[in-house]
């Protein structure tokens, strides 16, 4: 594979690691904490800059962004000698787009483009819903680049618009504001795309993230596999995304509990617009462990997908109490033979303590159940096999003994 050599970067500061320290990046891990730098030269860098990183011999490992101000001091985008940034950001997004082609059905046009680490642009995250792209820039070293993915994603797919709706946690700890602006192409507030046949409002102003939830498709394909003549609930059902796949897997009866009425609404909207009368999901406007703790109704499914229940490392302790006691609500509601689709999106939160967490609701429902599938994101959210940090969303798929 050819490339531009790597000193071109003469210009570029330099890091060099501690002796000892440099085993996870050659492991592909793209995180370097600042405890495991040696030394920077020069040794005043802005956030965000492109610098080499070497080991304590001064080998070349690659490049990655710096940010003097965070705990992850470097995020590498590239191993080895490294081609001009434009040559490698348009060869990450080509790679990624032919990555998808391979697997993404001609029924679906929603799907992740890029996933940061996992496509080697750490910090960008571009998902596609159709003619319209819309993208996350959540580092300082992404931020610098925004005008060269800007071009890339032009060039490689000519799309009707390109959308950011970068703000979060990430950017805050960055050093960065939010940013949420057309970057590209027409002023669009919202589209129809399509996920497995099923239409989907994609809602660009107020939707969370990119204004959709892709990573849970396959999983949605599942649900609607399993739910064959099934009483089926969508706890936390935001869109509705579960609930009609429900549907197309021919549920018997499906109900829906979400806390966000605008949420809810857009709903209904995609109900409407895949032709189901409005009576063929009971929504309901509420707390879904309130409801699974008073309800009377058993359900042969239940998808138990909520938000992040720990936004940070110091929350980890009460999200597993939290995943225990909705779990174990979950479990009383479920109907003998019945099957539980349950998740955890808390990149804090480790996915063996989520399935001890589960295995503790079970034994406080009484239940005895067996482990069907363990369950993750879509193949078109990648994870660098070095670096286990990337993995965040984690589910199982249960049925009862």
């Amino acid at each position: 594979m050819a490339s531009t050599a790597h000193s071109q970067y003469t210009d570029t500061a330099r890091v060099v690691l501690k002796r000892g320290r440099e085993g996870p990046v050659r492991g592909g891990n793209p995180w370097i904490f600042s405890q495991a730098i040696e030394r920077i030269e020069p040794v005043t860098v802005e956030a965000g800059a492109l610098v080499t990183v070497h080991d304590a011999a001064g080998a070349l490992l690659g490049m990655g962004y710096y940010n003097p101000a965070t705990t992850i001091a470097i995020r590498m985008i590239a191993w080895g000698e490294t081609p001009a940034i434009e040559e490698l950001v348009a060869r990450r997004l080509k790679s990624a787009l032919e990555l998808r082609r391979r697997f993404i059905g001609g029924d679906t046009n929603s799907y992740r483009l890029i996933n940061g680490d996992g496509d080697g642009l750490s910090g960008v995250v571009a998902d596609r819903f159709g003619d319209v792209i819309v993208v996350q820039i959540l580092t300082a070293g992404a931020d610098r680049i925004r005008a060269t993915i800007v071009a890339a994603l032009n060039e490689l797919l000519h799309p009707r618009a390109i959308i950011e709706r970068s703000h979060g946690a990430v950017r805050k700890q960055e050093g960065l504001d939010d940013h949420i602006a057309v970057l590209a192409g027409e002023t669009v507030t919202e589209t129809i795309a399509a996920e497995h046949g099923i239409k989907l409002k994609i809602d660009f102003e107020h939707g969370q993230k990119t204004g959709y939830f892709l990573d849970q498709r396959d999983n949605r394909a599942l649900a609607g596999a399993i739910a064959s003549g099934a009483r089926v609930l969508d706890a936390f059902c935001y869109q509705g995304g579960f609930a009609l796949a429900a549907l197309a897997g021919s549920a018997s009866k499906v109900v829906a509990v979400d806390t966000s009425a605008r949420a809810l609404e857009i709903a209904r909207q995609n109900l409407e617009l895949n032709g189901h009368p409005a009576s063929a999901v009971e929504f309901v406007h509420g707390e879904a462990g309130k409801l699974m703790a008073g309800t009377a109704n058993r359900f042969d499914l239940i998808v138990l997908d909520p938000p992040p229940l720990a936004r940070s490392r110091g929350d980890a302790e009460r999200a597993g109490r939290l995943y225990v006691e909705l779990n174990t609500v979950a479990m009383r509601a479920l109907a003998p033979g019945g099957r539980l689709m349950t998740f955890s999106c808390s990149t804090h939160f480790r996915a063996d303590d989520f399935v001890r967490a589960v295995r503790f609701a079970a034994s406080n429902a009484g239940r005895t159940l067996r482990l069907i599938a363990h369950l993750g994101p879509g193949r078109d959210h990648p994870v660098l096999l070095g670096h286990a940090e990337g993995e965040y969303l984690t589910g199982l798929l249960l049925a009862d003994l």
